[in-house]
């Protein structure tokens, strides 16, 4: 997997990120995060919605649904909170993504284009592979 303070920053660049975060959902534990505010505490936040994320795949499984979660998105009155569920090769990483988005500024489609890409990365690349996108490139390529 690629460096996550490297994916933290790539995700921070997505036009209209207020927070972004990395959990595991068996745990809640936060793997790393960014952003955030007095009055948004992602410490809170971020393995908050580990319930969220648990309870959808049991949900599921008691369907019997054999697909997979692309995303789960929460829409507030000024808020848009992206929950990109990651799969490894070996399944035993549970973890997600977790992107606040001020709805103002943010584009959705394309916060959730960037996001997919970031976390692919994140999944195809080995823990010491190089960048092969300067994490600014969102800026660069005029999405921030």
């Amino acid at each position: 997997m690629a460096d996550i303070d490297y994916v933290l920053n790539a995700a921070t660049n997505i036009k209209g990120a207020f927070a972004v975060a990395i959990v595991d959902y068996e745990s809640g534990m936060t793997l790393g995060s960014r952003g955030g505010s007095a009055e948004f505490d992602l410490d809170v936040a971020a393995p908050g919605n580990s319930e969220v994320v648990r309870s959808k795949f049991d949900v599921m499984q008691k369907l019997g649904l054999r697909e997979t979660i692309e995303d789960i998105l929460i829409t507030l009155d000024t808020q848009y909170h992206l929950i990109r569920p990651v799969y490894s090769r070996n399944d035993d990483d549970k973890i997600f993504f977790y992107l606040v988005l001020n709805r103002q500024q943010a584009n959705l489609a394309m916060a959730r284009r960037d996001l997919r890409m970031i976390a692919q990365r994140f999944t195809m690349d080995g823990p010491d592979a190089s960048p092969a996108v300067d994490p600014g490139y969102y800026q660069q390529a005029g999405r921030r």
